[in-house]
């Protein structure tokens, strides 16, 4: 991956750069799921962050949970959720919107102070888009995309998971990788807001 690559994996739709890993270990919980799928989607989740070389814990002392992920069959059952609309500001216009829009996902960040990523809120309207894809596979590609804060345009022409030749297994392709365990090495900042960055990462990359 050139550092060109790699801008632009961080370089949003309206030409800013923008960068941020998470500051703090991540505490999950997940919803609308049963036991079995609960254990794939943690699973990926702790295969993320190990390869991430950062950290999960049972609760976050703020917030409680900081990674919340949503299953449901329609948008409007997060209406029903108790205390949403406190965690997720104009909770009602974004469910209208992405109704409107037939939207079938949609993730929310909130940061810290230091602009490292503080929660995340991910929701899938399971439609017979997502119910077809194997559990193991949703859930590894929506975790590599809330593990960093990637650009709006990062995924569109090119999706983060690969399938292995003649196996049939999904895998994450292996230089996002690299390039996630390179975003979280210590030395590198939580949040970034010039392309310079991206030499920066290319650099971590190559010595990783």
């Amino acid at each position: 991956m050139t550092p060109d690559e790699i801008e632009t994996h961080f370089t949003r739709s309206d030409g800013s750069y923008v960068f941020a890993r998470w500051g703090r270990p991540i505490a999950p919980i997940v919803f609308g799921v049963d036991d079995a799928t609960l254990s794939v989607v943690k699973g990926a989740i702790e295969a993320v962050v190990q390869l991430a070389g950062h950290q999960m814990a049972e609760t976050d002392p703020e917030l409680g949970a900081n990674l919340m992920m949503f299953f449901f069959r329609d948008w409007d059952e997060l209406l029903e959720v108790p205390d949403l609309d406190r965690l997720v500001p104009d909770l009602a216009p974004l469910v209208e919107r992405l109704k409107a829009e037939k939207a079938n996902q949609y993730r929310i960040f909130r940061f810290d102070d230091a602009g490292a990523i503080q929660a995340s809120f991910v929701f899938l309207r399971m439609d017979a888009q997502l119910s077809e894809i194997p559990a193991e596979t949703l859930a590894l590609g929506q975790v590599v995309q809330i593990v960093l804060l990637w650009s709006d345009l990062a995924f569109q022409e090119r999706a983060p998971l690969a399938q292995l030749p003649g196996e049939g297994a999904v895998i994450l392709r292996p230089e996002l990788s690299t390039l996630i365990a390179a975003a979280y090495d210590p030395v590198m900042p939580v949040h970034a807001n010039d392309p310079s960055h991206a030499l920066r990462l290319f650099a971590r990359m190559q010595a990783g």
